[in-house]
């Protein structure tokens, strides 16, 4: 079978869930037994993602192989079986530099070099690059349609249909219908523009995806059809939803894998969807709730720990239990009485990040969180800045620090990576990808694994110093993963406490709503563990005065 394809584009307003339009699909796709794969361009001129504010972009997630890509291949993996690479997500930045590259050596032999057909060659070889081996591949474009940094990707799709012809390839495009409360309705005039703006470039749609807070009507969806030149039953409603693991299940009853398969011209079985319909069940059921504050240096959006909030979820999924976030600015609690912020949370987590802004807030949460009991977890610079506190509160080297913080402090705790001494450009030289790490039998990390032997995703420049291992160690902290050569520190602990573990990797990215990363599951579990025992102490204590 020829490779078919699936492109999603997108218009009106950014932000409208393209990524998750596309893992939806992606995720109908595979629970009808069929091989996909997802990918993703984005038109800015950066080379990666990896050098951006997360204020701007949101989170970078990385591959096994060491990427640093969009945010929407975290969608990917979270909703299907992908197995993703740098090949899955490219920018403009990253195309043009290959095409200079070639320029320079001389490939294209004193051609003009333009971006029709070179850009765009490029563009549909690397969607060709991951199509093979898989039954149908997606494709979603960034940006808008309209937007002019979108325009070679938006002509290399519509070359990829005159190349491979209509049933071989379905355009999905996801479009805005608002609800104007001063008027008491739907518009659909955005939609029909952003129709006519992809119909200007030769892009007719073959599905709409009509985000909407409502259902639409029979008589908008004709209405629709018949300005955006569709079937009415390719005009799809979009529904906002309570749970983003609902998306699948809201497009299966609207027939959205049943018209690209009909598109596509591929026979698959009848879908399966009972486990996602367990997940949302429990998602609107749980048996009751726990609260973790996330104490970060992003927190003004979101999108910045995209994959951790959704880690978390899946960790309180598989205990039947709401999940109540509450996102705390680590420089507000650079204060005297820091611990009322603090007070009442079931557990406690700081994860990663750059620069110096924040830390000592950060150290404050982890003092706060180790002298009272709570759960902690620590990701990225959340166990540095553990091993940190420790060093400091317990081990008293009051000046401890890391090198990024403070380079002239005597005690560093935290340094450079060895590898990394005397590189100073920014955009991937970190430790990326993935790395195997050894867990120390009868530790709490073993535990949560069931396993001695693990692999997981890395991206930082520094390390935990092991000159100071044996002062550490020898005032309580545990050393409970390193690299198999002992290189490096992989995660730390604190015997004796309810939950306190700190490690160096990302193990958000791993996690799935069907297969909860084991970490985030203990974490859920030890503090919804300490939620319960305070309300117990509390209902004594009423009991008492009574």
């Amino acid at each position: 079978m020829s490779s078919k394809y699936i492109f999603v584009t997108g218009g009106v307003v950014s932000s409208l869930g393209k990524g998750l339009a596309a893992a939806s699909i992606g995720c109908l796709l595979e629970s009808r037994g069929l091989k996909v794969n997802l990918m993703k361009f984005d038109p800015y001129l950066n080379v990666d993602p990896g050098t951006m504010s997360p204020f701007q972009h949101g989170e970078v997630f990385v591959t096994d192989d060491g990427a640093e890509t969009d945010l929407d291949l975290g969608h990917y993996e979270r909703f299907t079986h992908a197995h993703l690479t740098r090949d899955n997500n490219l920018t403009t930045g990253r195309i043009y530099e290959q095409i200079i590259t070639k320029e320079r050596r001389g490939d294209y032999l004193g051609k003009t070099v333009q971006v029709i057909p070179h850009v765009t060659n490029e563009i549909k070889n690397a969607m060709r690059k991951v199509a093979p081996h898989n039954d149908v591949t997606i494709v979603e474009i960034g940006g808008t349609v309209g937007d002019i940094e979108s325009l070679p990707f938006l002509e290399a799709i519509r070359q990829m249909r005159q190349e491979l012809g209509r049933e071989n390839t379905v355009f999905v495009h996801v479009t805005l219908v608002p609800w104007i409360a001063a008027a008491q309705e739907l518009k659909t005039k955005p939609t029909q523009h952003s129709v006519k703006e992809m119909l200007s470039i030769g892009i007719q749609p073959d599905i709409l995806l009509c985000r909407t807070d409502r259902f639409l009507s029979r008589e908008m969806k004709g209405k629709i059809a018949l300005f955006c030149n569709i079937e009415e039953r390719a005009v799809i409603t979009a529904k906002d939803v309570a749970s983003i693991y609902e998306v699948p299940l809201s497009f299966a009853e609207e027939g959205v894998d049943e018209l690209a398969l009909k598109y596509l011209h591929i026979e698959a079985k009848p879908r399966d969807l009972s486990r996602w319909e367990e997940i949302v069940r429990r998602a609107y059921n749980p048996k009751d709730e726990v609260s973790i504050a996330i104490v970060g240096k992003y927190v003004e959006y979101e999108d910045s720990y995209k994959s951790l909030k959704e880690a978390l979820v899946h960790g309180a999924l598989a205990h039947n239990l709401k999940l109540r976030v509450t996102w705390i600015e680590a420089e507000g609690l650079e204060v005297e009485n820091y611990q009322e912020q603090l007070a009442g949370f079931d557990g406690i987590l700081v994860p990663g990040g750059f620069g110096k802004r924040g830390i000592e807030g950060m150290l404050n949460a982890i003092r706060y969180a180790r002298e009272n009991q709570v759960p902690y977890f620590g990701i990225c610079l959340g166990m540095q800045t553990a091993c940190i506190e420790f060093a400091r509160n317990v081990c008293k080297l009051a000046d401890a620090n890391s090198s990024e913080f403070d380079p002239a402090t005597a005690h560093r705790v935290i340094y450079k990576l060895r590898e990394l001494t005397g590189v100073e450009e920014m955009g991937g030289t970190m430790r990326l990808g993935a790395w195997t790490c050894v867990l120390t039998p009868g530790t709490l990390a073993h535990e949560a694994y069931g396993a001695t032997e693990i692999s997981e995703r890395h991206r930082h420049r520094y390390e935990f110093n092991r000159e100071y291992e044996s002062l550490l160690t020898g005032a309580g902290l545990r050393i409970s993963g390193t690299t198999p050569d002992a290189t490096y520190v992989e995660i730390v602990e604190i015997p004796g406490h309810p939950f306190f573990l700190g490690c160096q990797f990302h193990p958000e990215f791993k996690s799935k709503p069907l297969e909860p990363h084991p970490l985030f599951s203990a974490f859920v579990k030890a503090s919804y563990g300490n939620r319960t025992k305070q309300l117990s102490a509390a209902q004594e204590t009423v009991a008492a005065k009574a």
